[in-house]
């Protein structure tokens, strides 16, 4: 079967291989003391130890092509949201409190009103994640960024950063078979996926269309609304008497980011979120297989939560105040990095 993903341009397989070869060079840095690091690459977010009982939650990602949508259609007022969004929802999956990001905008040439409306989005993602946003960089590249059109392009990315008591990260490393896995849904693509989505529906659909299955909405409203930002919901969970064993932002590998909470067991989601009108469109016109789509895309699900079964409800209730719609997907099984999905007949 031929990844939709790499047809269209990104062969995760090889971003996966690349990954590794960096993170095989930086494994050999010498700085003459023992490495502040308290946790193994690949969680969501690094964790450094900077004072007695002190750690630092770092982060730092970008809103990917998503921004050639922003561009197309001269919208950047919420892009932002998704920058934040991005960085934030991964320093709480270690148990942080996130409180600050720094930006980095590159652009074809600088246009004071786009630049703007870019930063109407950050403020409003800062809001949301109750963080600071208190300096970033500019950069006016035109020989490396073209826009869509030009001379409109943008690059936008932040790094992010939180703190945590060291004895209260939250690793993964506490999920047991039997554990009830909680799914919070997401608003739709969030900021991953564009590359497919973009080659899917910009060959059947016009972004000013209204597909039926799409509610009302264009396509580019589907397509540009904000990844929705959980810290607020995560914070007050974490805060509350339920002992929550581990914390998942579903991006870009889809499901398959619940493997990097902990290789040892794995994951069957026998109730899976409604799947929003804009994945089921882009599954339908790219004829993209259900196993694909939920490796590529949230799928409704935009963070989950382990925590274990008999405080289920409770943490149901608490986190449904905060996202409607929140409920128990599946559960922690004995099945090491296995993850299932039993209605559809899949195993990722």
């Amino acid at each position: 079967m031929i990844d939709a993903y790499a047809a269209a341009g990104v062969d995760t397989s090889q971003a996966n291989r690349g990954v590794s070869a960096v993170v095989d060079v930086l494994r050999q840095i010498d700085i003459g003391r023992p490495s502040r690091s308290v946790l193994a690459s690949g969680h969501f977010a690094s964790v450094l130890e900077i004072a007695p009982g002190l750690g630092l939650a770092l982060s730092t990602d970008g809103v990917g092509s998503k921004l050639i949508v922003a561009e197309t259609t001269g919208r950047l007022d919420t892009v932002g949201i998704d920058c934040v969004a991005m960085n934030v929802n991964d320093i709480v999956c270690v148990g942080a409190e996130p409180i600050a990001m720094l930006d980095y905008i590159a652009v074809e040439q600088a246009d004071p009103a786009a630049l703007e409306q870019i930063g109407v989005g950050l403020r409003r993602g800062a809001e949301l994640a109750g963080i600071e946003i208190p300096g970033g960089e500019l950069a006016i590249l035109p020989d490396l960024i073209r826009g869509h059109p030009s001379p409109h392009g943008i690059e936008l990315s932040g790094a992010g950063v939180g703190t945590v008591a060291l004895d209260r990260i939250v690793t993964g490393e506490l999920c047991a078979p039997g554990d009830a896995l909680v799914g919070l849904p997401s608003s739709g693509l969030h900021s991953n996926g564009f590359t497919l989505a973009r080659a899917v529906l910009g060959e059947f659909e016009h972004l000013d269309a209204r597909p039926e299955i799409l509610g009302g909405v264009s396509v580019a409203d589907a397509l540009l609304e904000p990844t929705v930002i959980y810290v607020k919901a995560v914070l007050a969970l974490l805060r509350s008497p339920v002992a929550v064993h581990g914390l998942a932002h579903i991006t870009g590998d889809g499901l398959l980011n619940l493997r990097r909470l902990n290789r040892g067991v794995g994951f069957e989601i026998d109730s899976p979120l409604d799947v929003p009108g804009v994945c089921a469109l882009i599954c339908e016109r790219g004829a993209i297989e259900p196993k694909q789509a939920y490796q590529h895309f949230n799928m409704g699900c935009g963070f989950a939560v382990v925590v274990a079964a008999g405080e289920a409800a409770q943490a149901t209730e608490l986190l449904a105040d905060f996202h409607p719609g929140t409920r128990t997907i599946g559960h922690v099984t004995e099945r090491p990095a296995v993850i299932s999905l039993p209605t559809l007949a899949i195993t990722l």
